[in-house]
């Protein structure tokens, strides 16, 4: 896992850098553990790899090799130990199997991380909806996945009203819904049912039906002073094609109500 941005504990002077940049990666870090600097930061557990303290847990997940892992039908696996703050940093890892799809909803109505096997799952033909991508609403930058299998880092922070997905390292959503240019993207987020100033949800891990794993999940509350990586990332072109079954599918949408 990548060690957390801030200011490293063993050297006083090192400049403290913005929530989500990176200050090195460290493939044998281990699971489902704090490191001193993620402590300094308030970073807490939220899985601890033996036991489903702290989660609402249907009985089709299980753990495996410190993984929460989905095995069987039932739903997905929340976590109501306490809900997620106003403004957060949530880290953590994730694998797929072949074809599968997932998701972390994070914000009252469908705010997800999408999780998923790009290659093979359809829903990878649609930057939208692939992942790292807020789910149908902004695609991420590229697609920074790895191989079907291997581990990926995943990161979300929002603070007000910005929202940031990053992938193994990599920035690939910076949303702001006030930003006047994300008005199709906000269009598409209310279509699924989103309060944009709603908060207090519960993380959920979503069952789609797949194999998936997670572990290693780090929750911190972010403070006034955190500052916000300010990188430029663009978001990929979205077809014509697509954009116009969105908007078909908007209209359809607002008949019904």
């Amino acid at each position: 896992m990548a060690a957390p941005a801030g200011t490293d504990p063993a050297n006083k002077g090192a400049k403290k850098l913005p929530v989500g940049q990176l200050t090195s990666i460290k493939e044998d870090a281990a699971i489902n553990t704090l490191s001193s600097e993620e402590k300094s930061l308030g970073f807490e557990l939220i899985f601890n790899g033996k036991d489903y303290k702290g989660w609402d847990n249907k009985g089709n997940w299980v753990v495996e090799e410190g993984a929460i892992a989905r095995k069987d039908k039932g739903g997905g696996i929340t976590y109501n130990a306490k809900k997620v703050p106003d403004n957060f940093e949530l880290r953590f890892e994730w694998k797929v199997g072949k074809g599968s799809n997932s998701g972390i909803y994070y914000r009252p109505g469908q705010y997800e991380y999408q999780i998923l096997d790009n290659k093979v799952h359809n829903d990878g033909k649609n930057p939208r909806t692939s992942a790292a991508s807020l789910y149908y609403c902004m695609p991420p930058s590229k697609d920074a996945t790895n191989p079907v299998g291997e581990w990926n880092t995943g990161r979300i922070v929002c603070k007000g009203s910005v929202i940031q997905h990053w992938l193994n390292g990599v920035k690939v959503i910076d949303f702001d819904y006030k930003d006047a240019k994300y008005a199709w993207e906000v269009e598409l987020l209310k279509v699924r049912g989103a309060n944009l100033d709603a908060r207090g949800a519960n993380f959920q891990i979503q069952d789609h039906g797949d194999p998936v794993w997670f572990r290693s999940l780090k929750l911190r509350e972010l403070k006034d002073s955190d500052q916000l990586d300010k990188t430029t990332v663009t978001p990929v072109k979205i077809a014509e094609d697509i954009v116009k079954r969105e908007q078909a599918y908007i209209d359809n949408s607002k008949k019904k109500k």
